[in-house]
């Protein structure tokens, strides 16, 4: 599936336009640790096309949310290389998180709400501003962007990377292509 297939496919099935953004954001940061790992460009695309997919069914799930990630599997089985498939289950949980692709994925889903509630607290609610430094302090305050899972976001841990790493290139990646977010 090339890009442009699968941002028609989010579109079509997510009418929120938060969580298009999301799943751009979340396609931003894959690619963005994927050249990081030096990758070559088909996996960068490939773990972007994850980021971007990963959440196609959440309108559909929201009120069934056991079923969340098993709908897009299915959905994309025969679509996208099985490793994509599989990287979108395990960020659900319905996976073991085995390779480099699924534990990113785990990881870069909180980090994209986490890094825009950090942009949407500043005076011009832009992504230009934040800086990893002040990242790294809201990270210890529970009560901002709660539902940026911390333990879920520290699993770049398992990737080699420290969250100041971590942070640095998602934040970097997302500040890049901040038109594509409206920030």
């Amino acid at each position: 599936m090339e890009r442009e297939q699968a941002l028609e496919l989010v579109r079509e099935r997510i009418d929120n336009r938060n969580l298009v953004n999301h799943c751009v954001a979340a396609e931003i940061i894959m690619e963005a640790l994927a050249r990081h790992f030096d990758l070559d460009e088909p996996d960068v695309r490939r773990w972007g096309l994850a980021g971007l997919l990963h959440d196609l069914d959440y309108a559909e799930t929201a009120e069934d949310f056991d079923r969340h990630g098993l709908v897009t599997a299915e959905e994309l089985s025969g679509r996208v290389d099985d490793e994509i498939v599989h990287a979108i289950l395990a960020h659900a949980d319905k996976a073991e998180r085995e390779s480099p692709m699924d534990i990113a994925l785990y990881a870069a889903d909180p980090a994209t709400g986490f890094i825009v509630a950090a942009a949407l607290v500043r005076p011009d609610k832009s992504l230009s501003g934040v800086e990893v430094t002040s990242l790294l302090k809201r990270w210890k305050e529970k009560a901002f962007a709660r539902g940026a899972n911390r333990e879920q976001m520290a699993a770049c841990e398992q990737l080699g990377l420290s969250r100041e790493q971590f942070l640095g290139i998602a934040l970097k990646a997302m500040q890049e292509r901040s038109e594509e977010l409206g920030l």
